[in-house]
């Protein structure tokens, strides 16, 4: 597994440009035809962050667990996760709890190699388009928040500036 420093800097980036796009001046007033607006990234993020805590915590304790990210897809529970949050701010500071959270769980002296090895039935999905539907390493689920699932966030948040295509 990667560093927490890696998954905390993905995690820093993410919430520097969620910042960035609230404080814009004139910020896209709708993301393009099938795409998110900043809540609704940022309560998905929210939400594939919980699911991979859970995840973690789960192989860390000991119990059987899974990985699986359609919940984080629904419409409904993104509008839902948005309401209990507060909006923007306060999807920023549960975001910002949940990178401390899993960066500490990821930490080195938290998990052994054979636990970050451990083997966790995951199911992804992008779009409607199955993803992964196999096994797959802890180590490499939270890789893949790391060099991926955020950077790719980061990214279509930057895309709601102005002036950004």
């Amino acid at each position: 597994m990667q560093d927490a420093g890696s998954l905390q800097d993905a995690y820093r980036a993410l919430l520097d440009a969620a910042t960035t796009v609230a404080g814009a001046d004139d910020p896209k007033a709708a993301p393009p035809d099938g795409e998110w607006n900043a809540d609704e990234i940022l309560a998905h993020v929210s939400l594939v962050s919980a699911a991979t805590i859970a995840a973690v915590a789960g192989v860390a304790a000991g119990v059987h667990t899974t990985y699986d990210n359609r919940i984080a897809l629904d419409t409904w529970t993104i509008r839902h996760t948005i309401t209990h949050a507060g909006g923007n701010a306060g999807l920023q500071d549960r975001i910002r709890g949940q990178a401390a959270a899993l960066c500490a769980l990821t930490a080195s002296a938290a998990l052994s190699d054979a636990e970050r090895g451990t083997l966790v039935p995951a199911r992804l999905l992008s779009h409607d388009t199955l993803l992964v539907d196999q096994p797959m390493a802890l180590r490499d689920i939270v890789t893949g928040l790391a060099q991926a699932e955020l950077p790719g966030h980061t990214k279509q948040l930057l895309a709601l500036l102005p002036g950004q295509p």
